[in-house]
């Protein structure tokens, strides 16, 4: 599980970045005004001498030729002014260097303070109603990127209640959520994992591996929910060192599985109109993302309904587990998918996709002898959809997940409700 994703890009950059890049070559090399010499040509065509030869007696008004070469000159330098502020421009909103760029900027989400809609409606809501009204307080999201369609990928940082773990948590919400046919309608919450340390960043929040314009094309064509994206960091620190922390509750560790399962889902109930129960709520992730999203839905099938996992491992494996066997075996998959079937529900869904060709030519066989095990088997449902050529990265596996496993999801799942 410590092999990282490749491919992976935080520079945003095309369709729903920062602005244009800096111009290059000149585009202003276009004359203004007559070449020098030609008037003085048709002069003479017509028995007008030129300077310097008027006959004695004739005083013939001079053209003005200082005004206008001054005024030519003056045109040309504030061209070449236009040009240099339009390239200086560019390259400060290519840079994310204010005021060029609304990086930084706050961002509500339709929330004011106090957890308060902006129309004034506080969180009253019909006892029957499926949606949950922002609980509040808001938090302080400042925006990450502005995307082509005019939605914003926020940050804040996040003071984890009940993990006791500070992080960064990127959130995203589709265009959807600000229409008006939708105002009172709550959307479902898609927790989206990276793989690798997956820390200080989450990659998903970047727009070059399209996860959020993915969605909202997905939605269009009828494929997918409108899902609410929240993106945490994944574990405490970097994995430089070979250390990780399975997205689980290790002894002596920061609680990562709490963080995941209730600090994050906390975040936005508080700040997004969501969905009440379990039908609203699913993960995604890659590598040791998928794993951490998968054992999640089922060690917690009373709180999440599905996940989406690419190239996982399936089994807990880091050695920070040493010592600690009883606690490993309740983050296992395997223990928690037979714990399932053995109790008769909840309903859960495990859409797996994984690459013919991953760096670990373990993981297709691993994830084949799951599905021969427990998939669809009482309450655990899978489905398996093998890349043709599909290498262990997210590159890969986003353009996949519109071929099958966000479909499978977004049929068991609810939203948006009223």
């Amino acid at each position: 599980m410590s092999y990282a994703p490749e491919g992976q890009h935080h520079q945003p950059y095309g369709p729903g970045g920062q602005g244009p890049r800096p111009p290059s070559g000149d585009r202003y090399g276009e004359q203004y005004g007559q070449p020098y010499g030609e008037r003085y040509a048709r002069q003479e065509q017509h028995g007008a001498a030129p300077y310097g030869h008027q006959p004695e007696g004739h005083r013939e008004q001079e053209p003005p030729a200082r005004p206008r070469r001054r005024g030519r000159r003056w045109l040309i330098v504030g061209v070449c002014f236009l040009a240099l502020a339009g390239t200086a421009a560019g390259v400060m909103t290519h840079y994310e260097i204010p005021p060029f760029t609304d990086k930084g900027s706050t961002v509500s989400f339709g929330q004011q303070s106090g957890g308060k809609n902006e129309d004034g409606a506080g969180a009253q809501q019909p006892a029957n109603s499926k949606m949950l009204m922002p609980t509040g307080p808001a938090a302080d999201f400042k925006n990450s990127m502005t995307l082509a369609d005019g939605t914003h990928v926020a940050v804040t940082t996040l003071d984890g209640k009940k993990s006791g773990f500070k992080g960064k948590v990127w959130v995203w919400a589709p265009k959807e959520y600000d229409d008006p046919k939708f105002a009172k309608s709550g959307f479902p919450v898609l927790i989206a994992l990276p793989g690798g340390a997956g820390y200080p960043n989450n990659y998903w929040m970047g727009t070059d591996l399209g996860l959020q314009t993915s969605i909202s094309k997905w939605y269009a064509e009828g494929k997918s929910k409108p899902f609410l994206l929240a993106m945490p960091v994944l574990n405490p620190g970097p994995d430089d060192k070979g250390v990780y922390w399975d997205g689980s509750d290790i002894p002596g560790q920061p609680k990562m599985g709490t963080w995941l399962t209730e600090d994050v889902p906390d975040l936005m109930k508080a700040n997004f109109r969501t969905v009440k129960s379990r039908d609203g709520w699913a993960f995604m992730g890659s590598s040791t993302g998928g794993f951490a999203g998968m054992k999640a839905v089922l060690k917690h099938p009373d709180k999440f309904k599905a996940v989406i996992a690419s190239g996982p491992d399936i089994v807990p494996d880091s050695s920070l587990w040493k010592g600690h066997d009883k606690e490993k075996a309740e983050n296992n998959p395997e223990v928690l998918a037979r714990h399932l079937i053995d109790s008769k529900g909840p309903d859960v869904y495990i859409a797996f996709q994984v690459g013919d060709n991953e760096s670990n030519k373990k993981t297709l066989p691993d994830v084949q002898k799951f599905v021969a095990t427990f998939g669809n088997k009482g309450p655990v449902h899978t489905s398996l959809r093998v890349i043709p050529g599909g290498q262990h990265n997210a590159k890969t596996y986003v353009p996949n997940m519109g071929e099958g496993p966000i479909q499978y999801i977004s049929k068991v799942m609810e939203g948006p409700v009223e």
